[in-house]
């Protein structure tokens, strides 16, 4: 799937964002029988769900980089959608001792492990499972790829969008007018990269650009080994650490067996930057002999994923944390606007905002919102 061409069929609903949310949409969209293009700027589909293989190439079974948890009992959205996609779950293993490091003249203490009141789970193949699954059922030429909406124009017949294709330097603008818009991205995203004609009011730029982007800040670290060696020591591969660079330690062992820890970087984005990835990595390797043994100093091989380096996730803004997403009911467009352009990203879901729940959530309600709004200029 590449550029947009010349020949698109018209669609009275384009969604911008190729991740859950706008797979979601776009799902619910197809089903209804309501035409749409979906329009990715990566060239990848999944956006914030990224699984990849010990190479860091995308993988139908690997490691995740971006989501990686859902939660069946307090998420019965997703984990109904889960089961009706026929994907496979396990549980994030939690047994054995938990390691916890508050400094390092101290060395890290063990804990016992305790019962984990809301079990985590872990898709089989990693969470880009879900995204292939969502992709599989849609139409492939109502899906493009390397296609960022650069701007949006409010018409008499609908909105015009900008397009530019992103890795081809020679390609000219494109323009495409659709009824509505769903825009399935983080709201700041959108407000960053996105122009208006006629202009937002400033109250509304200033609520996206209030509402904090979920991974946007946070970088993710992997160490790949030929196995779990931890848990032959009676350890989950839990750990907190107060000493850093990792803040958060876990088993992240694939379902099909390929062994690995994940850390949570507890490095801000700034300071990542500055000391580069090389030395990161040094720097978390050296922890993770400290915290589980000589073993866990060798891995076969890592990866590192800096979110606030992703230009297609994170805006200038986001290098500083801001606290998890608020979602909830609100008004998130007003004015001239508000019957044309639908915010539909996991961070303004009413509830589970900023995670893949959320984001299922999300799309239903945009989807929802954006047939009506079609239905009501037809007058039917």
């Amino acid at each position: 799937m590449g550029r947009l061409s010349s020949v698109l069929p018209v669609a009275p609903i384009a969604i911008l964002g190729g991740g859950v949310a706008g797979l979601c949409a776009a799902r619910l969209l197809h089903a209804a029988r309501v035409p749409f293009v979906l329009l990715e700027a990566r060239d990848r589909l999944g956006g914030r769900v990224l699984t990849v293989d010990a190479t860091g190439a995308p993988a139908d079974n690997g490691f995740d980089l971006g989501a990686s948890w859902f939660w069946p009992r307090t998420q019965p959205r997703l984990a109904a959608l889960v089961a009706e996609l026929g994907l496979s779950a396990f549980v994030q293993l939690t047994d054995g001792d938990v390691l916890f490091e508050r400094m390092v003249r101290e060395g890290p203490q063990r804990y016992h492990g305790g019962p984990q009141q809301a079990l985590s789970f872990r898709l089989a193949g990693g969470s880009a499972a879900l995204v292939r699954a969502l992709a599989a059922g849609l139409p492939r030429e109502r899906l493009r790829l390397r296609t960022a909406v650069t701007g949006m124009q409010l018409e008499d017949n609908g909105v015009t969008l900008m397009l530019a294709a992103q890795g081809d330097a020679s390609s000219s603008p494109e323009r495409i007018t659709v009824s509505h818009v769903i825009a399935a991205l983080p709201p700041r995203l959108l407000g960053a990269t996105v122009t208006f004609a006629p202009t937002l009011d400033a109250d509304t730029l200033a609520a996206w650009h209030d509402v904090p982007t979920w991974m946007a800040p946070h970088a993710k670290f992997f160490a790949l080994y030929d196995r779990p060696f931890w848990r032959e020591a009676g350890l989950s591969g839990t750990a907190q650490s107060m000493v850093g660079p990792l803040a958060e330690i876990h088993d992240a062992t694939t379902a099909s067996g390929q062994a690995a820890l994940l850390g949570f970087v507890g490095v801000g984005a700034e300071q990542r930057a500055a000391v580069g990835d090389m030395v990161l990595t040094r720097a978390c390797e050296e922890q993770l002999r400290r915290l589980f043994g000589d073993e866990a100093r060798r891995p076969q091989a890592t990866l590192l994923k800096d979110w606030a380096a992703d230009p297609f996730t994170a805006t200038p803004a986001d290098r500083v944390p801001g606290g998890h997403p608020a979602g909830g009911d609100r008004r998130w467009v007003t004015g001239l606007w508000e019957r044309h352009l639908t915010l539909g990203g996991s961070e303004v879901s009413p509830l589970e905002p900023g995670y893949l729940a959320g984001a299922v959530l999300a799309a239903e309600r945009a989807a929802s919102a954006a047939i009506a709004a079609i239905q009501e200029r037809r007058g039917t």
